[in-house]
């Protein structure tokens, strides 16, 4: 494997690993799906308390499509939210978040 510098010229040799539950583990990948973020920068902008700036593409697009038709199911779903749905909660407020965020012609958001 070829060694290269990072943007500000750091070698990145050393490896932080953590232990998720699969439940975390999901949480943690859809919302790096719908950042456009590698798993890598998403972690390190949260550890580092940076904001996340998510940039429209078809990628983040697909993502957040695909996310919003699981929410539509599980809310179809629930008939009340309960403890048990924390991470829905949660992937409902970043999605909300980020499609706030997304520029887009104004007619769309009326």
């Amino acid at each position: 494997m070829e060694k290269r510098l990072d943007a500000k010229g750091r070698w990145r040799n050393r490896t932080v690993a953590f232990r998720a539950s699969d439940e975390e583990w999901d949480l943690i990948t859809t919302l790096v799906k719908i950042s456009g973020l590698s798993k890598r920068e998403y972690i390190m902008r949260k550890l580092t308390d940076r904001e996340i700036v998510v940039q429209g593409n078809p990628k983040v697009y697909k993502a957040l499509k695909d996310q919003m038709a699981i929410i539509l199911e599980e809310l179809r779903r629930l008939e009340r939210c309960s403890p048990k749905n924390d991470e829905l909660l949660i992937t409902i407020q970043q999605v909300a978040i980020t499609m706030k965020g997304m520029k887009g012609d104004d007619k769309d958001d009326r």
